[in-house]
């Protein structure tokens, strides 16, 4: 072998060896990385189909409305709460801030009325942003205002709106926004919801306080309770629970 041949495979072994040694100090690395993080992420049990994960906060389960105040004129019933029509909304007795929500809605199998006087109802974050609950089924009204929408900032990217009398589903995640000291915005609120497994707001920035002429934020806490909205019409719900994040 050539003094050339022999210095090339000097450099081909030095070489392997080095990038032997990276691999097993990367491995090394790994393993030690693993075992200082055994436990990993906190373990939750998503449940049967149709069931609350473990870790969720059940906000109605079908029995009573021990969870919200305000509550004396909804009907309990077969596993449902219906809207008392005429007697104001309900709100939850705990405050929430970042959240995933889960409920299930129904408005009336008869249809009386259109537009906004049609199965209206709101699911109110931090009591103040509100995603609307309305039969929007082959019912025309404005578009920030139908099922699904970020009630006057947002329509729905589609209508997924099942028949009138059919239970429809909210998947919710929120990002309540954050203030100062002062009380000055520091960070907006977001939203991203699902509408019958379909998704119709995708991660939107809320502009302040939903329903109201001007699109501005009114200082809150960090964490709020929720409220479902009674606006006249005997809409029903179900299966309502939160995971705090």
């Amino acid at each position: 072998m050539t003094a050339r041949k022999r210095k090339m495979t000097l450099v081909v072994l030095s070489v392997s060896v080095l990038v032997a040694f990276a691999l097993a100090c990367k491995m090394i690395g790994r393993e030690n990385r693993a075992s200082s993080e055994a436990a990993g992420p906190v373990v939750v049990d998503p449940g049967e189909i149709g069931r609350p994960p473990s870790d969720a906060v059940v906000l109605f389960d079908g029995h009573d409305l021990s969870q919200w105040r305000d509550a004396g004129h909804w009907v309990v019933k077969d596993g449902t709460v219906t809207v008392g029509a005429g007697y104001g909304g309900i709100t939850t007795k705990r405050a929430f801030g970042d959240c995933q929500l889960h409920l299930e809605w129904a408005t009336p199998s008869i249809v009386e009325g259109s537009g906004q006087a049609r199965g209206n109802s709101g699911v109110y974050l931090q009591e103040r942003y509100e995603i609307q609950v309305l039969d929007s089924f082959q019912n025309q009204t404005y578009p920030d205002g139908m099922a699904g929408a970020v009630y006057g900032q947002y329509a729905p990217l589609v209508n997924a709106s099942r028949k009138p009398g059919e239970w429809q589903s909210y998947d919710i995640v929120f990002k309540a926004p954050r203030f100062d000291s002062q009380g000055k915005l520091v960070e907006p609120a977001f939203v991203t919801v699902l509408y019958n497994g379909i998704l119709v707001q995708n991660h939107v920035e809320i502009k302040g306080d939903t329903g109201g002429d001007t699109l501005s934020y009114t200082p809150h806490p960090a964490k709020m309770p929720l409220h479902l909205q009674d606006h006249g019409c005997p809409v029903r719900y179900r299966n309502i629970w939160i995971r705090e994040l």
